[in-house]
């Protein structure tokens, strides 16, 4: 009996040991060699098991999802795949939206620690930015524990990178594809330099104003016998025109094909001085990829009334009554993303140390040619009626890094009553720069047969806009756990304390240029050897030195601002306890402080001040975008143990979700979802969430298995979009709502199909859920509705998988569905009814080849159903934009 009691508290000691460090990338001997027994039977049955053997051990609700999920449903980053958990949705590509809540109610950890983002509008960190080629598991946490962080709403994602190897391990990828809509596109001359060393320096020599007068003022010029003052200006300011990027040849070509190629090697070693041993793991990725697609935007009239309630007669009659504008474009986008992982690890009996290395980046250049028309007569009619039409040509090229430097530890100390201590310590930093952003603008000319007759710039200010933007963003974050399991009569007790640190700095500038015509007359421009096309060639020094076109310093004033500067600090500890009865009853909780400082500052406003280096932020400016919080937070989790049948589950959690750093700060920026041009505000209050979860779960002998649960979130002050109108377009800002809440139902399988028909199998997940939000009507505007759905809530979630794997383990193949209910994208105001984005139905199709023990081949479509992208308000499409389908084959070689 003594020697059954012995064992059993050595492996409750190791099994606490490896549950408090699943978040670090450390040696993970004995995890590594189950994954490989399980992987030799059916192939995602086998992982499914390990990663549901995980779920069902956790004490609050989580989901996860394996390294081989992932691989059988071929997608390629962090953001794809999680799309196909129960509840979660994907928004533009790299947010994830947990229960239909907005990303601002989600968060991510990487291996337990908190990273920046290198997103130019969000905390969040887009997802995209992760292949799934570095990934262990993710693990999706929806009931809120003490252990992790209390910003907390819908869940916490920890991305776990892979673990250094038990033994030798090599393998290289490559692939090659193509959306079937992106055979050809348009293409530019790209500049990757930023702004001109002599047009930064003239900024800071004429602080700022490159106007004539300016320019007379500073340099102190007189008239002389040739040349008047103004003139000498005129000259010096032609000049730094001539420093800008102005060769930008828009080129229609066929576009390369898709590729992409990975590799990884790793292996330990014993070593004889101590008698442990040392892991290392190096993989490295690139994958660049082309897609050209057809977009729409359009507004709703102003003057919207009764007869734009309903479906006209025809799409023209539509047009012309209830848009105010209407925007076609053709958008061509070169996307690349590189990784490099490195992993150093040694393990000496129960003690694991690793560091890890992690670069990735991710470039997207973006070239948009558009034509925009005003149907109701606001301002340029349709070509149609008066021969004219509004054309913008915008080219964007954006960098994005995120390096990491992270070390961790976990110790099991077997002579102290199995203590395990597992700590980490990260630091990481997000860049982001846009060296390349041009917006050309231009009005054309038809003829009476409605071809192209020439194009002319008018007298109208921002002509050519040049834009350039640097973001820097560290974070230093430490934290470390202590961990104690206990072995009684019927009773297993774990207890856990820890400490969690976060420091954060962000600096976000940007400088706008622009080139404009000071005459009042329209002056006809050259569209050059390309001709429509490539109709930014009309810029050349000739055109510069005969025509009045001037340089000028675009920098907002007081109180708008683009620039500014932020700070975060959270220091955070824990308790935490576990306790199973009799292995029937299973109860978990604990508390957790917080006290959280943020300050975020605009500074665009203060140029001058900032250029002499002698800018003194007031005391009000400061205390407005300063959020200064602390308090606990408690969670409580109860679960029946109905043997290894079934358990049921219950929790209840103290959440709070905080604004982000740019949202306290009366800044502006295009947000990249709604396009719409957005401002923070100062003064918004955390919102504080109850949270309430229910959970059956079903397992059965052959590993199939089914779960269902309910959960209830109570918002006080949720934070929401307001939408404003100008004489033509959206504009944005945030308030806090009065109350808020959202509940709903979900449910989950895994069920064999070999009965029916031998090799298949069938998973997926389901989820129903409603929200509402109440919003003050003093501080709503002029909003349609100021009891709606929360923004970015969809009502329902469907993810459906058929797989199917050969008897002889050479073939496997999943066809696999997702959709989402249509969700809010931007409020309705103005008696327009709220802007919702309809359901997206995404159908993909994975067949994997294994013509030897070491070979795999893939091939992939993606979008089977061609669907398209679309945003409708008050039953009209507002936006619509095509998403193609795309093909692709990979071969895998392990060594």
């Amino acid at each position: 009996m003594n020697t059954q009691i012995k064992l059993r508290k050595v492996a409750l000691a190791v099994g606490a040991s490896l549950s408090v460090g699943m978040t670090a990338p450390v040696f993970a001997e004995e995890a590594q060699e189950i994954e490989e027994v399980v992987a030799v039977g059916s192939r995602l049955q086998g992982s499914a098991a390990a990663v549901i053997e995980e779920r069902k051990n956790q004490a609050f609700v989580a989901d996860i999802l394996g390294a081989e999920q992932l691989s059988r449903t071929g997608d390629s980053d962090v953001a794809s795949a999680l799309r196909r958990v129960t509840g979660l949705t994907l928004v533009d590509g790299k947010f994830i939206y947990v229960r239909g809540l907005g990303e601002r109610y989600s968060s991510a950890r990487l291996n337990g620690a908190a990273v920046p983002s290198p997103d130019l509008t969000r905390n969040v960190i887009p997802l995209d930015i992760f292949p799934s080629s570095i990934i262990e598991s993710l693990a999706v946490q929806k009931a809120y524990s003490p252990s992790m962080p209390a910003a907390f709403g819908g869940g916490n994602i920890d991305i776990r990178t892979k673990s250094v190897p038990s033994e030798f391990v090599a393998n290289i990828e490559v692939g090659v594809g193509q959306n079937l809509n992106s055979q050809d596109g348009y293409t530019y001359n790209r500049n990757e330099k930023g702004i001109p060393v002599a047009v930064q320096t003239a900024v800071v020599r004429y602080r700022g104003d490159l106007s004539l007068r300016g320019i007379v003022e500073r340099e102190g010029l007189k008239n002389t016998e040739t040349l008047s003052a103004a003139d000498q200006a005129l000259v010096i300011n032609k000049s730094l025109v001539r420093e800008l990027p102005r060769d930008i040849r828009v080129q229609e070509e066929s576009l390369d094909p898709n590729y992409d190629i990975k590799a990884s090697i790793g292996n330990s070693f014993d070593e004889d001085w101590l008698g442990g041993t040392i892991g290392v793991l190096a993989a490295v990725s690139y994958d660049n990829d082309w897609k050209y697609s057809e977009r729409m935007s359009a507004v709703l009239d102003q003057s919207f009334d009764e007869s734009c309630t309903t479906k006209l007669e025809t799409e023209e009659d539509a047009v012309n009554s209830c848009y105010v504008t209407m925007k076609d474009s053709k958008v061509t986008t070169q996307t690349e993303k590189m990784s490099g992982v490195f992993n150093l690890g040694y393990k000496y009996e129960q003690h694991n140390v690793s560091y890890s290395k992690i670069y990735l980046e991710d470039t997207e250049d973006e070239s948009e040619l558009s034509i925009s028309q005003s149907p109701n007569g606001s301002t340029v009619r349709t070509k149609a009626a008066t021969g004219q039409a509004y054309r913008n040509y915008d080219f964007n090229y954006e960098e994005r890094i995120l390096d990491i430097d992270q070390a961790v530890g976990q110790h099991t100390f077997m002579d102290y009553m199995g203590i395990g201590v597992d700590w980490q310590y990260t630091e990481s930093k997000a860049e982001t720069k846009i060296p390349t952003n041009i917006d050309y603008d231009f009005i054309d000319n038809y003829g009476e047969d409605g071809a192209y007759v020439d194009s002319i710039v008018t007298g109208d200010d921002n002509r050519i806009l040049y834009s350039y933007t640097e973001m820097e963003d560290n974070v230093k974050s430490y934290s470390g756990n202590l961990t104690l399991p206990l072995y009684l009569e019927n009773l297993e007790l774990t207890f856990k304390a820890g400490y969690d640190f976060v420091d954060r700095a962000r600096v976000y500038s940007t400088s706008g240029f622009a080139i404009h015509n000071e005459t009042n007359i329209s002056i006809p421009v050259n569209t050059g050897l390309g001709g429509i096309n490539d109709i930014t060639a009309y810029l050349n020094d000739d055109f510069v030195s005969s025509n009045d076109f001037l340089l000028a310093f675009n920098e907002p004033t007081a109180p708008s601002a683009d620039d500014y500067i932020a700070a975060q600090k959270i220091d955070s500890g824990y308790f935490e306890f576990d306790a199973i009865f009799d292995n029937t009853w299973r109860l978990s909780g604990g508390i957790r402080y917080e006290d959280f400082k943020q300050v975020s500052i605009g500074t665009s406003s203060l140029i001058f001040d900032r250029i002499t280096h002698s800018t003194i932020y007031s005391e009000e400016r400061i205390l407005a975008g300063t959020v200064n919080e602390d308090d606990f937070y408690n969670a409580l989790s109860m679960t029946y143990l109905g043997g290894e049948k079934y358990q049921i589950r219950f929790g209840y959690g103290e959440t709070v979700v905080r604004p982000d750093l740019r949202e306290l700060v009366p800044v502006s920026y295009f947000d990249p979802l709604t396009d719409i041009r957005t401002f923070g505000v100062a003064g918004l209050k955390s919102s504080e969430l109850q949270n309430y979860d229910a959970r059956f779960e079903y397992y059965m002998d052959n590993g199939d298995n089914f779960s269902v649960g309910a959960f209830f979130k109570d918002i006080t002050a949720p934070i929401e979009t307001v939408l404003q109108v100008g004489d033509e377009d959206y504009t944005a800002t945030f308030v806090n709502g009065e109350t808020g809440e959202v509940y709903g139902v979900e449910a989950e399988w895994l069920y064999d199909l070999s009965g029916v028909v031998s090799g298949f199998f069938t998973s997926g997940n389901v989820t129903f859920s409603d929200s509402e939000v109440e919003i003050d009507p003093a501080k709503s505007g002029n909003l349609t509705n100021p009891t709606k759905r929360m923004t970015g809530h969809s009502k329902y979630v469907v993810n459906l998988q058929l797989n199917y794997d050969s008897a002889d383990g050479q073939h496997s193949s999943s066809l696999v569905y997702n959709v989402f209910g249509e969700r809010i994208l931007a409020s309705g105001i103005g008696g327009r009814e709220d802007a919702f984005e309809q359901p997206f139905h995404s159908l993909d199709l994975v067949y994997t080849w294994y013509p030897d023990f070491n070979s795999q081949v893939k091939f992939k479509v993606q979008n089977l159903l061609d669907e398209e992208q679309e945003v409708t308000q008050s039953d009209y499409i507002v936006r619509q934009k095509e998403v193609g389908t795309s093909v692709s084959l990979s071969y895998k070689y392990e060594f």
